[in-house]
């Protein structure tokens, strides 16, 4: 994020993660005949977009080992890492921030991924990180068995109550094509095999059971009880992680849509549109060769052998977009400057899509009240919070007036699928405020005990737009650990895009039997939303005390 946009406010050219597969591997021939004839009345955008990448294609990567700034202006620059893209933002000396976005989106994030990896690669501009997205949400640690590779043996956890482990379910489809015929000690060997292929096979890994269907994987690798969770949920890498690592972030949402239907999270309605499920999956499957026949064994996989379009399992992943949050700020003004010096310090909060408005402050810090975002060091005395919440405006249908005197019915069906934002008079309820405590402490060594999720839970009035409270940590001196609080504004249930996820048919122990996906093809109407009630929710950033240091 660039606090200016004058030339000399920015870098002169975008910097990019390293993307090889992207620059080099040209998309099949028979994918970019279908897609346009697929989506006739889109046919433009896939036209514009194969026109993209050719001219991507076409731009030389920068030369290696040459400073920045000395650089062509019309090459393709690439930052290997966090540190690499700090180092050259720093030598451009531009007002940049860095946030992280989508981190436990597991389709893009391998298992086994940490924020422990980059706590040698933190900057200052790096003080935000994206708590949820069209790609779920990133908030919640949990502390799942993972896959490994032990001394050459791939080990595949056991199932517990709440979490069934994908390599143990590739094991279970190989059983149950066992025949009749097949003896039990042949049968038992597929099933290791199977699991041990599929914890080799890394984020391909669905590839390594020839013709299994996203109904045969249930709802492994996922998060059964957090609210709207990324698929393949890495509790590694979620914001209680970080926080628990003393890793300081304030919290933002965004829409993280590639469709410019910026904070389209305000109505929940188009799925196809409005969330990142708009993609054929299954028909791209089949053009990547994904369409395979049930194979009575697994085979191993090597990712870097595979199409693009089918090393990671988009099609399953569908039923996990959603329409988006927002980034909100405590701004001393509407402008450039104003919002980007909140963002600068965490004066922030996120929100799953609606217009929660949320404040959250500590009253009797060591040198005064605080906002949400700040860090108090020296603090002495129990610490005593404020909160104050209030539900989103219940929205109109349509489209105020000056909207389509503007645009045009046309170019207001287009651009706003004939739905904006158009808010009422009524606010939805806020019900409680949950609270989060989170110990910050180098020295704790598990996670799963600095996490205290919730640690209160506060009623809010059942009349009344806004919904006040306080609390008070009276543990704090007496413990004396550095700790981080933040808060959830929860609202009244509401039907939203995707709110069910696979949609689980559950049996008296809680496991899932059956379920019913939302793919991005004809499989699922074009016209169904897979809308379930869920609680949209506001989330404060922390604040962090510290009774040690003396400031």
């Amino acid at each position: 994020i660039l606090r200016g946009t004058e030339d000399a406010a920015i870098p002169a050219r975008p910097i990019a993660a390293p993307r090889p597969d992207f620059r080099v591997a040209a998309m099949p021939t028979a994918a970019r005949i279908a897609l346009p004839l697929l989506h006739a009345g889109r046919a433009q955008e896939y036209f514009d977009y194969f026109r993209y990448r050719e001219e991507v294609e076409n731009v030389v990567l920068c030369p290696a080992g040459t400073p920045t700034t000395e650089l062509p202006t019309d090459c393709h620059e690439i930052a290997a890492d966090p540190a690499e893209l700090f180092e050259k933002l720093d030598d451009w000396g531009v007002d940049a921030l860095v946030i992280p976005h989508g981190t436990a989106w597991g389709l893009m994030t391998p298992e086994g991924s940490s924020w422990e990896q980059q706590r040698d690669q933190q900057s200052d501009r790096q003080g935000l990180i994206e708590i949820y997205s069209g790609h779920g949400n990133s908030e919640e640690f949990r502390d799942f068995p993972e896959t490994r590779i032990e001394g050459g043996n791939a080990i595949c956890p056991s199932p517990t109550k709440d979490f069934l482990p994908c390599c143990w379910q590739a094991g279970e489809i190989i059983r149950s094509r066992c025949s009749a015929d097949t003896p039990a000690q042949t049968c038992e060997e597929r099933v290791q095999r199977a699991r041990a292929n599929y914890v080799r096979a890394g984020s391909s890994a669905h590839n390594t059971v020839p013709g299994a269907t996203v109904e045969d994987w249930l709802d492994c690798d996922q998060c059964t009880d957090c609210f709207l969770p990324t698929f393949s949920h890495r509790p590694g890498m979620s914001a209680q992680y970080a926080t628990a690592r003393d890793l300081r972030f304030g919290f933002v949402g965004a829409s993280d849509s590639h469709a410019a239907h910026a904070g389209n999270g305000f109505k929940e309605h188009s799925r196809r549109e409005l969330s990142e499920a708009r993609a054929p999956s299954g028909a791209l499957a089949g053009l990547a060769g994904g369409r395979q026949d049930k194979e009575p064994e697994s085979i191993a996989v090597r990712p870097d052998e595979l199409p693009i379009a089918q090393r990671r399992y988009t099609e399953r992943g569908a039923s996990f977009l959603v329409t988006g949050g927002l980034a909100a700020v405590h701004a001393r003004g509407r402008d450039r400057d104003a919002i980007y010096d909140a963002l600068e310090r965490r004066q922030t909060y996120a929100t799953s899509g609606d217009r929660i408005l949320l404040w959250f402050d500590l009253e009797n810090g060591a040198a005064g009240p605080v906002p949400m975002g700040a860090e108090v060091i020296g603090q002495r005395e129990a610490p005593t919070f404020r909160v104050r919440a209030a539900g989103a405006l219940e929205q109109r249908a349509g489209c105020p007036e000056f909207v389509t005197a503007q645009l045009g019915e046309v170019r207001e069906k287009k651009l706003c699928l004939g739905e904006c934002f158009h808010p009422g008079n009524e606010r939805r309820r806020i019900t409680r405020i949950e609270v989060v405590r989170i110990r910050t402490d180098a020295g704790i060594d598990s996670v799963t005990d600095a996490i205290e999720d919730p640690w209160r839970v506060l009623p809010c009035p059942e009349t009344g737009e806004v919904c006040e409270v306080r609390f008070r940590d009276a543990d704090f001196p007496v413990d004396g650990r550095a700790t981080a609080y933040y808060v959830r504004a929860i609202q009244e249930p509401t039907l939203a895009v995707n709110g069910g996820g696979l949609r689980c048919e559950r049996d008296a122990n809680g496991g899932c039997v059956r379920v019913e996906p939302c793919f991005s093809d004809t499989r699922t109407p074009i016209d169904d939303d897979c809308l379930a009630e869920i609680e949209e929710r506001a989330w404060s950033s922390p604040i962090f005390v510290d009774p040690q240091r003396i400031p």
